[in-house]
């Protein structure tokens, strides 16, 4: 049993909190906990994965915006000033709950493959891989995403919103000690790229913590979308689309798109110009007393409420917190859970997914005895959703990897991406928002001054599997925020970065905090285990079968306890 990899898919990062006029940093790392400090607002609060992201969301909060205004002001801040983990031209998964009707929405923030890219293109072009770089490369929702909260939900202009990611991008900010430890782990990785060199590393070397890093480029392209929406007149919303626009079918769309022709990529103008997210209500089930609202099966936020479907009813809180009896059912809960993701899971514009059976306490029920009492070796068979049974028949193997084996765990990623953004305003309106993909995985497109989002990397190249790569087919995408509600009101907005992890994750801050009553801060920094026995997302899908992670917090004993029933 391993200690929970230092990595992004091994912890929920406690971001900078705001709330009214209090503003503080918290960090949490293993050895020095911080649960003593609380930060409590009366009328607003944000959280998000830097200060001046959470800085710029409370500024808007301050004049007058609203959750979405903030969360968008956030979102964008999050892309210029943590590139190693987020892009403006990025993935930008959304939740947005509306007091007033007492609605949630979920916003689709993850581009399709372009038309060119297909299992045939990476099997005749790259060798039967999905490589770094340009080939990975899908459409970039972010933008879009963004700006369709901020149109349907909002009250602000784009250019109110963008004003901090801008000014922050033109002018410089100081670069965080986390960010300069990313960065100096991917030195040798920007030098691929003889366009991200000069503009991430400095005189050949990684950015230092507090060295000013300055994105001009970047902020020139804000400044674009800004200057369209300026010059399109009229409505708010006719501002915004304005701005969109300029992105997907102006300057920028026709630098990215002539970036990718130079080079060889296989993004075209077409691609960006036809591209509009997706806007539907929230997937939900209950836990208890509680509601929870996730993102669609585009994504694996269902998985989340899958996991809570089996185990409603289930008395963890006699189990005890984390002792082996409890991480052992919660272990094997999700490898039930992620079973299915890798069955079912895909863009639903071209799988047909059983949705009401996924999310049915009939299914989790039939599904809820395939817990023993010693672990799966391995990930257990799907389930059958159609029949409401506890496994599917089929003849053949369910597919593993990006072929047709598993690929090693040797061949795992250590992708370090992802940050998180959630709102709450006076009205009671909330906002989730699960923003990603890195600087390091492809080149930084010039005259835009950022990465395009490579996320086809969490595409397969097996034709039997759900998620395998189509042109315009968006791949299964990991970043996935969450809400929770009960008594009709919004409980707690929560999501995290962490790839495969993510679900898991949070649904141990879920249940520390409505199962253990802990206190949020606490039930963020209480130690977590994470299940591998599933392929993993990103490309080449390893697996480590029976591999359970476990932070080294948790005590040895119940380590020993875990092994003995059966986890690697």
């Amino acid at each position: 049993m391993g200690r929970l990899a230092r990595s992004t898919a091994a912890r929920i990062m406690w971001p900078t909190v705001s709330v009214d006029s209090v503003s503080a940093q918290q960090t949490a790392p293993g050895h020095a906990p911080t649960a003593t400090v609380q930060v409590i607002g009366t009328r607003w609060a944000v959280a998000a994965g830097h200060a001046l992201a959470s800085e710029a969301a409370a500024r808007v909060l301050a004049s007058g915006g609203n959750a979405i205004d903030a969360g968008v002001a956030a979102g964008l801040t999050l892309g210029v000033v943590h590139p190693d983990m987020v892009s403006v031209a990025g993935v930008a998964p959304i939740l947005v709950h509306v007091a007033r009707t007492g609605e949630t929405f979920q916003v689709s923030g993850v581009g399709p493959y372009p038309r060119a890219a297909s299992v045939a293109y990476f099997r005749e072009r790259h060798g039967g891989q999905i490589p770094p770089g340009l080939p990975r490369t899908v459409v970039p929702a972010a933008p879009d995403a963004w700006l369709t909260a901020l149109t349907r939900w909002g009250t602000m202009s784009f250019a109110d919103v963008a004003h901090a990611a801008t000014e922050h991008a033109e002018r410089g900010f100081a670069v965080s000690t986390f960010s300069a430890y990313q960065m100096a782990t991917n030195v040798e990785k920007y030098r691929r790229w003889p366009t991200s060199a000069p503009l991430l590393l400095r005189d050949g070397r990684a950015y230092r913590a507090g060295e000013v890093l300055v994105q001009r480029e970047l902020g020139e392209t804000l400044r674009r979308m800004a200057r369209a929406e300026a010059k399109a007149g009229g409505s708010r919303e006719a501002g915004i689309r304005a701005a969109r626009d300029e992105f997907y079918r102006g300057e920028t769309a026709r630098r990215i798109a002539e970036f990718h022709r130079a080079e060889d990529g296989p993004l075209a103008y077409e691609d960006l110009a036809e591209f509009a997210v997706e806007v539907a209500p929230a997937l939900t089930t209950t836990f208890g007393a509680y509601e929870v609202a996730a993102c669609g099966f585009w994504c694996q936020g269902p998985v989340l409420l899958q996991v809570l479907n089996l185990l409603d009813g289930v008395n963890l809180a006699a189990l005890g917190h984390n002792s082996p009896a409890y991480l052992h059912r919660i272990v094997e809960t999700v490898k039930l859970a992620f079973a299915d993701r890798d069955a079912y899971y895909g863009d639903p514009r071209f799988v047909t997914i059983p949705v009401a059976g996924l999310l049915s306490k009939a299914y989790a029920e039939a599904r809820r005895g395939r817990v023993g009492a010693r672990a799966w070796p391995e990930m257990p068979p799907a389930g059958d959703p159609h029949r409401l049974t506890a496994e599917r028949r089929r003849e053949a193997a369910l597919p593993l990897a990006g072929g047709s084996e598993p690929a090693s765990a040797g061949d795992a990623t250590d992708a370090l991406d992802t940050s998180y953004v959630a709102v709450v305003d006076e009205a009671g309106n909330g906002f989730s928002a699960t923003p990603s993909d890195p600087n390091v995985d492809s080149p930084v497109v010039t005259g835009v001054g950022c990465v395009v989002s490579p996320r086809g990397s969490q595409g397969w190249l097996d034709p039997e599997h759900a998620s395998v790569v189509a042109p315009g087919k968006r791949p299964r995408l990991t970043p996935a925020p969450a809400m929770a509600f009960t008594g009709g009101r919004l409980f707690m907005p929560f999501g995290t970065p962490g790839g495969d992890v993510q679900q898991q994750a949070m649904l141990q801050v879920f249940l520390n905090v409505t199962v253990f009553g802990m206190e949020l801060q606490r039930a963020v920094e209480a130690p977590r285990v994470a299940s591998r026995s599933f392929p993993d997302s990103f490309w080449p899908h390893a697996m480590v079968p029976g591999k359970v992670e476990v932070e080294r917090r948790i005590a040895g004993e119940t380590r020993d306890a875990l092994t003995a029933l059966g986890h690697a």
